[in-house]
């Protein structure tokens, strides 16, 4: 029981240390819990309970990863433009450079108004611009 709690303490402390405890460390901080407590029932002998409450962490923890991936939304041309400041007849290198601006605003390192969701809508406005192109720009 003891070496289980400082089991969970460990993966806790390693969170923190690695800086995945931000702003959604309670989700993380349950995660941890949940592998703890399942854990701590395998060892006392409880199979099915503890390998029911591991695959149930896990599903959940694999879900939020899944999220976080492929949260960006389809948009349109008017939204991606917006999203990274540039006109009408903005070429190649224009949505390039805004693109560059843009990312290192909102990129998730900087923890200043950005985040993976930004930065995911950020670089799928990119890949928009880009791919509707005309051939001639």
């Amino acid at each position: 029981m003891a070496f289980l709690a400082l089991l969970a303490l460990a993966g806790i402390g390693w969170l923190w240390w690695k800086g995945y405890l931000g702003p959604d460390a309670g989700r993380k901080l349950g995660l941890v819990a949940g592998m703890g407590l399942s854990l701590w029932l395998l060892g006392r002998g409880q199979v099915w309970p503890g390998l029911g409450l591991a695959a149930a962490t896990a599903g959940l923890g694999f879900a939020g990863w899944m999220r976080r991936r492929v949260s960006v939304l389809p948009m349109d041309e008017i939204e991606a433009r917006q999203l990274l400041g540039v006109g009408l007849n903005a070429g190649r290198a224009e949505i390039l450079a805004a693109h560059r601006k843009r990312i290192a605003e909102v990129h998730p390192d900087r923890n200043q108004g950005g985040g993976d969701a930004m930065a995911g809508r950020v670089n799928a406005a990119r890949d928009y611009l880009l791919a509707n192109l005309p051939p001639d720009a």
